[in-house]
C-alpha cells in the first residue's frame, strides 16, 4: 500500500452507497486517504434522498457525479469495496476486498436511507482505523 492509501468504492448505480460511503471517508480521513467511487452501470445523477441524507450530517456530495468503474480505476486502488456490484466488478491479484452488504438506498424512504448512511459511516470508521492503526 502506498503513503497515502487509495480506496475505491463501487457500486451498481454509483449513485447512493459507494457515493456516501466516499462522502463519509472523505470528511474523516481528509486527505490522509485517496477516495474514488464508480458503478458498474453508473446513473445519470445522484440518488437525492442519498444526497439529502448526506447533507443532514453536514457532508455535501452534490458535486460528485456517478462515473463508470474502469479497469484503471480499480487496478490503482489498495482498498477497493464493492457494494452489491457482484461479478461485474474486477479482481486483481494483491489488492484488499471488501464486499459490504447493505440495502440499496434506490428508491427507499428518508428513514432507511438514514440508516444504510449511518451504518455506512460505522464501516468507514472501521476500514479508516484499520488504514491509519493507532499505536
Amino acid at each position: 500500500m502506498s503513503d497515502k492509501p487509495r480506496v475505491l468504492f463501487v457500486c451498481v448505480h454509483n449513485a447512493g452507497r459507494s457515493q456516501m460511503a466516499a462522502g463519509w471517508l472523505r470528511h474523516l480521513a481528509g486527505d490522509t486517504v485517496e477516495v474514488r467511487s464508480a458503478g458498474s452501470e453508473p446513473a445519470d445523477q445522484l440518488n437525492p434522498v442519498a444526497v439529502e441524507a448526506m447533507r443532514e450530517v453536514g457532508i455535501d456530495i452534490t458535486d460528485q457525479v456517478p462515473v463508470r468503474l474502469t479497469w484503471d480505476a480499480a487496478e490503482a486502488g489498495d482498498v477497493i469495496v464493492t457494494m452489491g456490484c457482484g461479478d461485474t466488478c474486477p479482481v486483481f491479484p494483491g489488492k484488499r476486498y471488501e464486499d459490504w452488504k447493505l440495502t440499496d438506498p434506490a428508491g427507499q424512504p428518508i428513514d432507511v436511507v438514514r440508516q444504510v448512511r449511518d451504518d455506512i459511516r460505522a464501516r468507514v470508521e472501521k476500514l479508516l482505523g484499520d488504514l491509519h492503526p493507532q499505536p
